[in-house]
Protein backbone atom coordinates (compact mmCIF):
# COMPACT_ATOMS: atom_id res chain seq x y z
CA UNK A 1 0.00 0.00 0.00
CA UNK A 2 1.15 3.31 -0.78
CA UNK A 3 1.94 5.76 1.68
CA UNK A 4 -1.06 8.63 1.86
CA UNK A 5 -0.33 11.89 1.64
CA UNK A 6 -0.29 13.93 5.19
CA UNK A 7 -2.43 16.84 3.91
CA UNK A 8 -4.56 14.57 2.61
CA UNK A 9 -5.12 12.72 5.43
CA UNK A 10 -5.44 15.86 7.63
CA UNK A 11 -8.52 17.18 5.37
CA UNK A 12 -9.98 13.59 5.70
CA UNK A 13 -9.87 13.91 9.51
CA UNK A 14 -11.25 17.35 9.31
CA UNK A 15 -14.26 16.90 7.14
CA UNK A 16 -15.62 14.16 9.01
CA UNK A 17 -15.15 16.03 12.48
CA UNK A 18 -16.84 18.93 10.17
CA UNK A 19 -19.81 16.36 9.26
CA UNK A 20 -20.03 14.69 12.81
CA UNK A 21 -20.44 17.99 14.65
CA UNK A 22 -22.91 19.37 11.59
CA UNK A 23 -24.81 16.23 12.23
CA UNK A 24 -24.88 16.21 16.06
CA UNK A 25 -26.13 20.32 16.25
CA UNK A 26 -29.61 21.05 16.17
CA UNK A 27 -31.28 24.67 14.96
CA UNK A 28 -33.66 25.51 17.43
CA UNK A 29 -37.28 26.24 15.63
CA UNK A 30 -38.92 29.95 16.50
CA UNK A 31 -41.81 30.75 18.04
CA UNK A 32 -44.79 31.86 15.89
CA UNK A 33 -44.84 35.94 15.32
CA UNK A 34 -47.29 38.09 16.99
CA UNK A 35 -50.44 37.99 15.61
CA UNK A 36 -51.43 41.39 13.87
CA UNK A 37 -51.84 42.55 10.66
CA UNK A 38 -52.08 45.77 9.31
CA UNK A 39 -54.24 47.03 6.22
CA UNK A 40 -54.53 50.24 4.68
CA UNK A 41 -58.13 51.47 3.44
CA UNK A 42 -57.73 54.39 2.28
CA UNK A 43 -57.01 56.82 4.92
CA UNK A 44 -57.93 54.42 7.30
CA UNK A 45 -55.42 51.96 9.31
CA UNK A 46 -56.95 48.48 10.76
CA UNK A 47 -55.15 46.25 12.60
CA UNK A 48 -56.13 43.03 12.61
CA UNK A 49 -55.32 41.42 16.05
CA UNK A 50 -55.17 37.62 16.43
CA UNK A 51 -57.14 36.13 19.43
CA UNK A 52 -56.21 32.57 19.30
CA UNK A 53 -57.58 29.52 17.01
CA UNK A 54 -60.10 27.27 17.95
CA UNK A 55 -61.52 24.14 16.53
CA UNK A 56 -65.56 23.43 16.35
CA UNK A 57 -66.48 19.97 16.01
CA UNK A 58 -68.15 19.15 12.54
CA UNK A 59 -71.03 18.01 14.67
CA UNK A 60 -72.21 21.80 15.84
CA UNK A 61 -73.33 22.24 11.82
CA UNK A 62 -76.70 21.52 11.37
CA UNK A 63 -78.85 19.63 8.86
CA UNK A 64 -75.88 18.85 7.08
CA UNK A 65 -74.72 14.84 6.73
CA UNK A 66 -70.97 14.45 8.56
CA UNK A 67 -69.55 13.05 5.66
CA UNK A 68 -70.41 16.31 3.47
CA UNK A 69 -68.87 18.46 6.21
CA UNK A 70 -65.50 16.51 5.75
CA UNK A 71 -66.09 16.11 2.05
CA UNK A 72 -65.73 20.52 1.55
CA UNK A 73 -63.15 19.94 4.30
CA UNK A 74 -61.18 17.90 1.96
CA UNK A 75 -61.57 20.53 -0.79
CA UNK A 76 -59.90 23.13 0.80
CA UNK A 77 -57.01 20.85 2.82
CA UNK A 78 -58.80 21.53 6.28
CA UNK A 79 -59.60 18.26 7.07
CA UNK A 80 -57.99 18.17 10.46
CA UNK A 81 -58.35 15.90 12.94
CA UNK A 82 -59.22 18.23 15.59
CA UNK A 83 -61.91 19.72 13.73
CA UNK A 84 -62.84 22.63 11.99
CA UNK A 85 -60.25 25.11 12.91
CA UNK A 86 -61.47 29.18 13.25
CA UNK A 87 -60.28 31.74 14.16
CA UNK A 88 -60.64 34.00 16.75
CA UNK A 89 -60.11 37.85 15.54
CA UNK A 90 -60.47 41.86 16.82
CA UNK A 91 -60.19 44.99 14.27
CA UNK A 92 -58.34 48.06 15.42
CA UNK A 93 -59.42 50.59 13.49
CA UNK A 94 -56.86 53.99 13.43
CA UNK A 95 -59.52 56.88 11.83
CA UNK A 96 -56.79 59.46 12.36
CA UNK A 97 -59.00 60.52 14.77
CA UNK A 98 -60.34 57.77 16.86
CA UNK A 99 -58.80 54.70 17.61
CA UNK A 100 -61.67 52.15 17.79
CA UNK A 101 -61.53 48.56 18.47
CA UNK A 102 -64.06 46.38 17.30
CA UNK A 103 -65.02 43.24 19.36
CA UNK A 104 -62.15 42.25 22.00
CA UNK A 105 -61.78 38.20 22.30
CA UNK A 106 -62.09 35.91 24.46
CA UNK A 107 -59.09 36.84 27.39
CA UNK A 108 -59.72 33.89 29.80
CA UNK A 109 -63.53 32.82 29.36
CA UNK A 110 -62.43 30.08 27.29
CA UNK A 111 -59.51 28.29 28.41
CA UNK A 112 -55.16 29.67 27.50
CA UNK A 113 -55.91 29.03 23.75
CA UNK A 114 -57.63 32.35 23.32
CA UNK A 115 -56.82 35.77 25.06
CA UNK A 116 -54.01 37.48 22.81
CA UNK A 117 -55.71 40.30 21.64
CA UNK A 118 -54.33 42.32 24.33
CA UNK A 119 -50.69 41.28 23.95
CA UNK A 120 -51.27 41.23 20.07
CA UNK A 121 -52.17 45.07 20.24
CA UNK A 122 -49.62 46.10 22.43
CA UNK A 123 -47.08 44.34 19.84
CA UNK A 124 -48.66 46.15 16.78
CA UNK A 125 -47.17 49.48 18.42
CA UNK A 126 -50.14 50.83 19.74
CA UNK A 127 -51.17 50.71 23.92
CA UNK A 128 -54.34 50.53 25.66
CA UNK A 129 -55.00 53.54 26.72
CA UNK A 130 -55.29 55.08 23.25
CA UNK A 131 -58.50 53.01 22.64
CA UNK A 132 -61.59 55.27 23.16
CA UNK A 133 -63.77 53.65 21.79
CA UNK A 134 -64.81 49.97 21.74
CA UNK A 135 -67.71 48.56 19.19
CA UNK A 136 -68.98 44.95 20.44
CA UNK A 137 -70.99 42.86 17.48
CA UNK A 138 -72.67 41.12 20.12
CA UNK A 139 -71.82 40.06 24.19
CA UNK A 140 -70.96 36.42 23.38
CA UNK A 141 -67.95 35.92 25.84
CA UNK A 142 -65.36 35.61 22.92
CA UNK A 143 -66.14 39.51 21.74
CA UNK A 144 -66.67 41.11 25.41
CA UNK A 145 -64.79 39.55 27.86
CA UNK A 146 -61.40 40.71 26.28
CA UNK A 147 -62.38 44.38 27.35
CA UNK A 148 -61.36 43.56 30.83
CA UNK A 149 -59.45 41.34 33.30
CA UNK A 150 -60.14 40.44 37.08
CA UNK A 151 -62.81 43.75 37.11
CA UNK A 152 -60.12 46.20 35.72
CA UNK A 153 -60.96 47.77 32.77
CA UNK A 154 -58.51 47.09 29.90
CA UNK A 155 -59.28 49.98 27.99
CA UNK A 156 -59.44 52.49 30.71
CA UNK A 157 -60.11 55.52 28.44
CA UNK A 158 -62.48 53.73 25.98
CA UNK A 159 -66.38 54.17 25.72
CA UNK A 160 -68.18 50.14 25.30
CA UNK A 161 -70.85 50.24 22.51
CA UNK A 162 -73.41 47.86 21.53
CA UNK A 163 -76.85 47.70 20.52
CA UNK A 164 -80.23 48.17 22.87
CA UNK A 165 -81.54 44.97 21.68
CA UNK A 166 -78.43 42.66 22.61
CA UNK A 167 -78.29 44.82 26.08
CA UNK A 168 -82.17 43.69 26.87
CA UNK A 169 -81.44 40.26 25.70
CA UNK A 170 -78.47 39.13 28.05
CA UNK A 171 -78.92 41.98 30.73
CA UNK A 172 -82.77 41.68 31.20
CA UNK A 173 -82.93 39.86 34.51
CA UNK A 174 -86.52 38.58 33.19
CA UNK A 175 -84.93 36.69 30.07
CA UNK A 176 -83.95 33.60 31.75
CA UNK A 177 -87.52 32.48 32.61
CA UNK A 178 -88.63 33.07 29.34
CA UNK A 179 -86.39 30.27 28.33
CA UNK A 180 -86.84 26.79 27.93
CA UNK A 181 -85.52 25.40 30.91
CA UNK A 182 -82.37 23.15 29.39
CA UNK A 183 -81.12 26.52 27.94
CA UNK A 184 -81.10 28.83 31.19
CA UNK A 185 -78.00 27.11 32.90
CA UNK A 186 -75.88 28.10 29.46
CA UNK A 187 -77.72 31.16 29.43
CA UNK A 188 -77.20 31.98 32.66
CA UNK A 189 -73.41 31.35 32.86
CA UNK A 190 -73.00 33.28 29.96
CA UNK A 191 -74.78 36.18 31.48
CA UNK A 192 -72.05 35.81 34.38
CA UNK A 193 -68.95 36.13 31.94
CA UNK A 194 -70.76 38.82 30.69
CA UNK A 195 -71.72 41.30 33.88
CA UNK A 196 -67.99 41.09 34.71
CA UNK A 197 -66.47 41.97 31.57
CA UNK A 198 -68.39 44.93 31.40
CA UNK A 199 -68.65 45.98 34.82
CA UNK A 200 -65.42 47.94 35.16
CA UNK A 201 -67.17 50.06 32.35
CA UNK A 202 -70.53 50.74 33.66
CA UNK A 203 -68.79 51.63 37.02
CA UNK A 204 -67.56 55.01 35.17
CA UNK A 205 -70.40 55.03 32.87
CA UNK A 206 -68.89 53.81 29.91
CA UNK A 207 -71.08 51.79 28.72
CA UNK A 208 -73.84 52.40 26.11
CA UNK A 209 -76.25 51.15 24.08
CA UNK A 210 -77.31 52.65 20.18
CA UNK A 211 -80.38 51.85 18.23
CA UNK A 212 -80.70 51.18 14.35
CA UNK A 213 -80.46 54.59 12.77
CA UNK A 214 -77.25 55.42 14.93
CA UNK A 215 -73.71 56.43 14.59
CA UNK A 216 -70.90 55.40 16.07
CA UNK A 217 -67.43 57.49 15.39
CA UNK A 218 -68.33 57.52 11.78
CA UNK A 219 -69.69 53.43 11.10
CA UNK A 220 -72.82 52.71 10.58
CA UNK A 221 -74.70 50.50 12.62
CA UNK A 222 -76.12 47.47 10.98
CA UNK A 223 -79.01 44.95 12.53
CA UNK A 224 -77.62 41.13 11.34
CA UNK A 225 -79.33 39.76 14.01
CA UNK A 226 -79.73 36.00 13.94
CA UNK A 227 -76.81 34.48 15.67
CA UNK A 228 -78.11 36.65 18.62
CA UNK A 229 -81.21 38.74 19.02
CA UNK A 230 -79.15 42.02 18.59
CA UNK A 231 -76.27 41.23 16.73
CA UNK A 232 -75.10 43.90 14.27
CA UNK A 233 -72.62 44.53 12.25
CA UNK A 234 -70.56 48.11 11.48
CA UNK A 235 -70.05 49.65 7.97
CA UNK A 236 -67.12 52.19 7.33
CA UNK A 237 -66.59 54.05 4.13
CA UNK A 238 -63.43 55.32 3.67
CA UNK A 239 -62.34 57.37 0.54
CA UNK A 240 -61.36 54.29 -1.27
CA UNK A 241 -63.66 51.50 -0.03
CA UNK A 242 -66.02 50.35 2.46
CA UNK A 243 -65.32 47.76 5.63
CA UNK A 244 -67.58 45.96 6.97
CA UNK A 245 -66.79 44.73 10.10
CA UNK A 246 -69.51 41.38 9.60
CA UNK A 247 -69.42 40.16 13.37
CA UNK A 248 -70.70 36.30 13.53
CA UNK A 249 -72.89 36.19 10.55
CA UNK A 250 -70.58 33.37 9.29
CA UNK A 251 -68.36 31.05 11.33
CA UNK A 252 -66.22 28.65 8.60
CA UNK A 253 -64.41 30.16 5.47
CA UNK A 254 -65.36 26.37 4.18
CA UNK A 255 -68.46 24.70 5.65
CA UNK A 256 -70.80 28.10 5.50
CA UNK A 257 -69.22 29.73 2.09
CA UNK A 258 -70.24 26.05 0.22
CA UNK A 259 -73.11 25.64 2.11
CA UNK A 260 -74.66 28.96 3.38
CA UNK A 261 -77.92 27.73 4.47
CA UNK A 262 -76.22 25.84 7.16
CA UNK A 263 -76.84 27.37 10.72
CA UNK A 264 -74.13 26.59 13.44
CA UNK A 265 -75.34 25.31 17.04
CA UNK A 266 -74.08 28.44 18.78
CA UNK A 267 -76.89 30.64 16.80
CA UNK A 268 -79.59 31.26 19.30
CA UNK A 269 -82.48 31.87 16.01
CA UNK A 270 -80.52 29.68 13.46
CA UNK A 271 -83.25 30.25 10.52
CA UNK A 272 -82.89 34.04 11.31
CA UNK A 273 -79.03 34.06 11.16
CA UNK A 274 -79.13 32.07 7.75
CA UNK A 275 -81.76 34.38 6.30
CA UNK A 276 -79.05 37.27 7.95
CA UNK A 277 -76.21 35.20 5.97
CA UNK A 278 -77.46 35.40 2.70
CA UNK A 279 -79.19 38.53 2.68
CA UNK A 280 -75.68 39.93 3.39
CA UNK A 281 -73.53 37.60 1.67
CA UNK A 282 -75.19 38.28 -1.95
CA UNK A 283 -75.04 42.23 -0.89
CA UNK A 284 -71.30 41.95 -0.13
CA UNK A 285 -70.68 39.72 -3.45
CA UNK A 286 -72.19 42.07 -5.66
CA UNK A 287 -71.31 45.29 -4.17
CA UNK A 288 -67.37 44.34 -3.18
CA UNK A 289 -67.29 45.49 0.06
CA UNK A 290 -64.10 44.50 1.96
CA UNK A 291 -64.92 42.42 4.85
CA UNK A 292 -63.34 42.30 8.53
CA UNK A 293 -64.73 38.81 9.70
CA UNK A 294 -64.04 37.68 13.51
CA UNK A 295 -64.12 33.89 12.60
CA UNK A 296 -62.52 33.61 9.12
CA UNK A 297 -58.73 32.94 8.57
CA UNK A 298 -56.42 35.27 10.46
CA UNK A 299 -56.06 38.60 9.70
CA UNK A 300 -59.80 37.75 8.35
CA UNK A 301 -60.00 40.37 5.92
CA UNK A 302 -60.93 40.16 2.52
CA UNK A 303 -63.74 40.07 -0.42
CA UNK A 304 -66.93 37.04 -1.05
CA UNK A 305 -67.06 36.14 -4.37
CA UNK A 306 -70.10 34.31 -6.01
CA UNK A 307 -71.00 33.28 -9.67
CA UNK A 308 -74.55 32.15 -8.89
CA UNK A 309 -75.55 33.58 -5.44
CA UNK A 310 -75.98 30.42 -4.06
CA UNK A 311 -72.19 29.04 -3.76
CA UNK A 312 -69.87 31.43 -2.00
CA UNK A 313 -65.81 31.55 -2.13
CA UNK A 314 -63.96 33.42 0.49
CA UNK A 315 -60.86 35.65 -0.96
CA UNK A 316 -58.77 36.77 1.31
CA UNK A 317 -56.79 40.23 1.09
CA UNK A 318 -52.98 40.01 -0.50
CA UNK A 319 -50.07 40.86 2.01
CA UNK A 320 -49.13 44.06 1.28
CA UNK A 321 -45.73 45.86 2.45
Amino acid sequence: MKNLNPLFLTLALNTTAITTQAAESTIPQQKQVSGYYQYQAGDVQITALLDGTNFMSPKLFQNLPEKEIHDILKKYAADQAKGVQTSVNAFLVNTSHSLVLVDSGAATCFGTHLGSVLSNLKASGHKPEQVDTILLTHLHPDHVCGISQNGIANFPNAMVYVSNDEANYWLNPKQASKLPKDKQAGYLGTVEKIKQAIAPYQAKQRFKTYQLGDQVQGFKVMNTAGHTPGHFSYALKTKDETVVFIGDIVHSHTVQFDKPETAIDYDIDPKKAVQTRLKQFKDYAKNGQTIAAPHLPFPGIGHIYSADDQRYQWIPIHFKD
